[in-house]
């Protein structure tokens, strides 16, 4: 007797499977023409993007950033809010590109995974695009991998990737910076993207797959001291801080994304050697959830501010005389210091 033949093997078998695929492409579709601009060539589907970068820019420099989002994807499958993330991937590249003095003028996404769903999938994308349309920035278009056996149940990944425009003679590159200049910055609303991996374990959240329902719970628990639950605390979005600071990118000499690696890593990348910060520990208020991570993983403050962004977004400097123009033209614009000369044997930031 002839054995019994195993039924021929598919690619919908291994894990992937092609039609719901293209049904989630033209979702996508429908979703991106929320953010568009006449500059775009064609739309999302083909292989490429084209954007006609056209006359609007004398000498154009063009600017490119990259990221991702980190573990904050594990609190957003856990709780199945995906949205959110869609906007934390726009901000964290476009803020980068910011620092420039750059427009950002397209956007790409990169999602990976084994097997999130499609209705994940599409309010990804309709968190990017619809935080690409609040500051003019076309998604361009991006890719979708599933990747079973390289992703475990429940896993994915989000990477965005932004292409801006600047005139050369208007570039932020922090070259002009002095002593004396005034060090101001625009608040964070919370973590944004970055340390999660130590907020996770302090708060005994999306740490063990086998106790999903226990960590849910947990994350839709009203925390007192945050007012808030801590789901809504720890999955609100990165700030965008494009429309914030376009009046004043004139009068700014240079910029820094405060992310991982918090103050004292990222402030110096926009100084020249010789150059440090002096800042005022008082001269913003920092949001509850960081006391709370902190005392909850009984971290050590210097710790903290090696790790998160602890209340501060973005840092500039400009020149004590443009000061009040600036904060007048960005109002939420807090003076948290100055810049000083520094030794190569000083720490590039101090507190007073």
């Amino acid at each position: 007797m002839d054995e019994e033949q195993p039924p021929p093997l598919t690619y919908a078998a291994a894990g992937v499977d092609l039609e719901k695929r293209r049904a989630t492409v033209e979702r996508y579709r429908e979703v991106a023409k929320g953010a568009g601009r006449p500059e775009v060539l064609g739309g999302v589907g083909p292989f490429a993007g084209l954007f006609a970068l056209g006359s609007k820019y004398r000498d154009p420099v063009i600017v490119a950033s990259t990221d991702g989002v980190g573990t904050k994807t594990k609190l957003s499958a856990l709780t199945g809010r995906y949205e959110s993330l869609g906007w934390d991937i726009v901000a964290n590249c476009v803020n980068d590109a910011l620092t420039t003095g750059a427009e950002p003028i397209f956007f790409l996404d990169y999602i990976a995974s084994a097997d999130l769903p499609p209705d994940g999938k599409v309010a990804l994308v309709k968190g990017v695009a619809a935080a690409c349309a609040e500051i003019g920035c076309a998604l361009l278009g991006g890719e979708t991998a599933d990747m079973p056996g390289v992703y475990v149940e429940g896993e994915f990944d989000l990477v965005g990737f932004v292409v801006g425009a600047v005139e050369r003679e208007a570039i932020i590159d922090g070259s002009r910076i002095v002593p004396g200049d005034l060090l101001l910055a625009l608040p964070s609303n919370g973590l944004h993207t970055n340390g999660y991996s130590l907020a996770r374990p302090a708060l005994g959240v999306a740490m063990d797959p086998a106790n999903a329902a226990a960590g849910r719970d947990r994350l839709a628990r009203l925390e007192p001291d945050l007012g808030e639950t801590l789901a809504d605390a720890l999955l609100r979005p990165h700030r965008c801080y494009v429309n914030d600071l376009k009046p004043g990118l004139p009068l700014i000499k240079g910029m820094a994304h405060i992310t991982g690696g918090g103050i004292p890593e990222n402030l110096p990348r926009m100084l020249l050697a010789g150059l440090g910060g002096r800042l005022q520990r008082d001269a913003w208020p920092v949001p509850p959830i960081f006391p709370l991570i902190q005392r909850s993983g009984a971290i050590e403050e210097a710790e903290m501010y090696r790790v998160f962004n602890m209340g501060l977004g973005m840092v500039f400097a400009v020149a004590p005389a443009d000061a009040d123009t600036l904060r007048a033209l960005v109002p939420e614009a807090l003076t948290i210091g100055e810049v000083i000369a520094v030794s190569e044997a000083d720490p590039r930031v101090t507190w007073r």
